[in-house]
């Protein structure tokens, strides 16, 4: 009894009602910026590093288990000089340019499709995980198609702060269904079985935007 209450009482807290629109774009509609201060771009890839240098490790990849190979989970490599791999950002908005704040959107590791899973390398929120207490972020999922079916699939960027500029946090926190009860955290980094893997956390992990074509420069 005492574990289905803890079970309950999770879920209490950790649940949202929310009043949802189909967002494209925050009042202020203020752009997110890579780390050269240009607009985030829809389809444009881009590297996620940790804001934190040295110790904060480096940037954002695909990852598995021994036991547990597909779907793939979405890890942060160890090294900070490993920027990981690059990803697009796909907004609710198709006709969007740039890619806001506080908005929806698809995030897509590349290339789009996983051959060793045979699934897309898109961005989900998994299922939870009771041995671990935990919400991982995983990959697998269909993009676009906003409603009650892909509501796993949408995540938000926000700012970490006023003081710190160019830093952003990634949240989970849709709003592509009118009337659902859905999941709103912040997304961190957990270090479980070798892999530093992404989850809901409170507080969230400062990350940082670079553009892969300047990467390779």
């Amino acid at each position: 009894m005492k574990t289905i209450a803890t079970a309950v009482l999770l879920l209490f807290f950790v649940f949202s009602t929310k009043s949802c629109f189909l967002g494209v774009a925050n009042a202020a509609n203020e752009p997110v910026l890579d780390t050269d201060g240009d607009e985030l771009l829809p389809g444009t890839e881009y590297y996620v590093v940790s804001a934190i240098r040295g110790a904060g490790g480096g940037g954002l990849d695909l990852g598995w288990s021994s036991n547990f190979r597909c779907p793939k989970f979405v890890i942060q490599r160890n090294l900070d000089v490993d920027n990981g791999r690059p990803v697009t950002f796909w907004p609710v908005d198709r006709n969007a340019s740039v890619v806001y704040l506080s908005t929806d959107v698809n995030i897509v590791f590349v290339p789009g499709l996983d051959a060793y899973c045979r699934t897309s390398t898109q961005w989900k929120l998994d299922n939870y995980d009771p041995s671990t207490g935990k919400w991982w972020i995983t990959t697998g999922s269909v993009r676009g198609e906003p409603g009650p079916n892909t509501l796993m699939s949408w995540f938000k960027i926000e700012k970490v702060g006023p003081e710190m500029d160019r830093v952003y946090k990634l949240t989970f926190c849709p709003s592509v269904c009118d009337s659902c009860i859905t999941l709103c955290n912040d997304i961190g980094r957990y270090s479980y079985d070798g892999l530093r893997r992404l989850a809901l956390s409170p507080g969230g992990w400062p990350f940082m935007f670079i553009k892969a074509s300047s990467a390779k420069e």
